[in-house]
C-alpha cells in the first residue's frame, strides 16, 4: 500500500480526544475511552504508546520474605524427630509446621 491508500485507524478528530479523554481519566479510564472511540482498550493503549503519551502503571511490590525457619529448617526438625522427611519438600511451611506438631 502506498501512503496515499494506507488507511488512517485515528481521525485527528479522535486523536484529539484521545488526548484529552486520557489526560483526564489516564489508565483507570482507557476501557470508558475505548468506548467513546469504538476501539477496543489494545488499540488505545497501543495508539498511546505509539505518540509517547501512555504511562505504564507502577508494578506491584513483592512482599518481604516471611521471618520464621526457612522450608529446609523445618524438613530437618522432622528428620530429627526420626521421620523421613523425603516426599515432603513440596509441601507448604505451614503443613510442615503441623506435621512437626503431630509429631511432638
Amino acid at each position: 500500500m502506498s501512503n496515499a491508500q494506507k488507511k488512517v485507524n485515528y481521525t485527528d478528530e479522535q486523536v484529539s480526544l484521545l488526548r484529552s479523554l486520557y489526560a483526564e481519566k489516564g489508565n483507570a479510564g482507557l476501557d470508558e475511552i475505548a468506548k467513546t472511540l469504538d476501539k477496543s482498550v489494545r488499540s488505545v493503549r497501543a495508539k498511546l504508546v505509539r505518540d509517547g503519551l501512555y504511562i505504564a502503571p507502577d508494578k506491584p511490590v513483592k512482599q518481604a520474605k516471611e521471618e520464621g525457619p526457612s522450608k529446609k529448617e523445618l524438613l530437618l526438625a522432622v528428620e530429627s524427630k526420626g521421620f523421613d522427611p523425603k516426599g515432603f519438600e513440596g509441601a507448604t511451611k505451614e503443613a510442615i509446621g503441623r506435621l512437626i506438631g503431630l509429631l511432638g
